[in-house]
């Protein structure tokens, strides 16, 4: 198996990662939501990073958020006021909750982090006035970042930058279908290092990386297509790879994911001809939604039931943040929808540290035992 201790490093010392980027000249900014307009940043010579909580306590963050607010925002604006983030050349809001929304009035106000810019993208995306209002929020937003940061963001570096993205997501969709095919060639945890890592690393890094990654996963023949019963992972983000490793004790295996850190960052390609921002616009009016948008009623359950299908899973296992109020209000909707389907789910409420894995596993093996 191709070596991926490079993508571990990454995720697990960010700073470190991102401190010898700098080293070569790059700027750096953060962001929090896959909704984030990756391709114009790019384009403008800047490294984009996800932001995620932090692994430390939260201490300063208490004195601006409440304690019901997500461990994401509370970790994150935690690393901000420790100085942790000090890495950063600026970040990038796009509002998709009442907390994030918060959050960037209290980033702006208490953080000495340079650029700072609001990406407020339409929540309705099934009329022709959205469609219109997101491609003119991503302009201000490419307008916002020439100004800001001094660059100049062209067409032609927004197209080169777009066919690169397009790259790491088919490269990153690849890996899922191989695994979801033969999962035993590849292990959940490593997975979550490609996926959380390709958030990270140099994007002219994974360029290279990630069709090696393919190859030899196509090299390795799995000796029995039995690593436990197939199941999908949904929720906003899983930023746990214990979480994987858990799951795979208890005789299951997550063969494919409904989360914004895992198949909502990569799935939909943006067409490569004509006006490149209005191509960016339609991918996210295309791609599957979170619960921070809206087509349909329908569409977030018919989503979830058609990656169970296609990946013949047995169950889903939702993975919730806590005080994640968008997915707070989703779940009773996805639960009816996958029970009327005849799909078994259970619900795993997270913070930022996992509960103890005797009590996950002892969940978990009661629930894969049923499917």
């Amino acid at each position: 198996m191709e070596r991926l201790e490079d993508f571990h490093e990454a995720v697990s010392d960010t700073a470190g990662y991102i401190g010898k980027l700098k080293e070569r000249g790059k700027k750096v900014l953060g962001y929090f939501c896959s909704y984030t307009p990756e391709e114009i940043i790019l384009a403008a010579g800047i490294h984009p990073v996800r932001l995620f909580s932090t692994a430390d306590n939260i201490t300063l963050a208490d004195a601006y958020l409440q304690s019901y607010s997500c461990s994401l925002a509370r970790g994150a604006l935690e690393d901000a006021l420790s100085g942790k983030l000090d890495f950063l050349d600026g970040t990038v809001f796009p509002h998709t909750c009442d907390t994030m929304q918060r959050l960037s009035d209290l980033w702006r106000l208490n953080t000495k982090i340079g650029f700072f810019a609001d990406v407020v993208l339409p929540v309705k995306l099934n009329t022709g006035s959205a469609r219109e209002y997101m491609e003119a929020v991503l302009r201000k937003f490419r307008a916002d970042l020439e100004k800001g940061m001094g660059v100049s963001i062209t067409d032609s570096a927004l197209k080169e930058s777009i066919e690169k993205y397009n790259t790491i997501r088919g490269c990153l969709r690849t890996i899922y279908e191989l695994r979801s095919a033969d999962p035993g060639i590849l292990a959940g945890s490593d997975l979550h290092a490609i996926v959380k890592g390709s958030m990270i690393m140099d994007r002219d890094c994974l360029l290279k990386r990630l069709p090696e990654v393919i190859e030899s996963l196509r090299n390795k023949l799995s000796a029995a297509n039995n690593a436990g019963k197939r199941i999908v992972l949904a929720g906003s983000i899983c930023d746990h790879p214990g979480i994987h490793t858990i799951i795979e004790k208890s005789g299951g295996v997550a063969v494919w994911d409904d989360l914004c850190s895992g198949s909502r960052y990569f799935e939909g390609l943006i067409a490569t001809e004509g006006e490149p921002v209005a191509a960016i616009a339609d991918r996210y009016i295309k791609r599957r939604i979170c619960p921070a948008k809206h087509v349909s009623n329908t569409a977030r359950g018919e989503n979830i039931i058609e990656i169970v299908r296609n990946n013949n899973a047995l169950g889903v296992v939702f993975i919730l943040l806590k005080f994640c109020d968008p997915h707070d209000f989703d779940y009773p909707c996805m639960k009816a929808f996958l029970e009327e389907a005849g799909i078994s789910c259970m619900l795993l409420e997270i913070e930022d540290q996992l509960p103890s894995e005797g009590q996950l596993m002892t969940r978990l093996e009661t629930f894969i035992h049923t499917l």
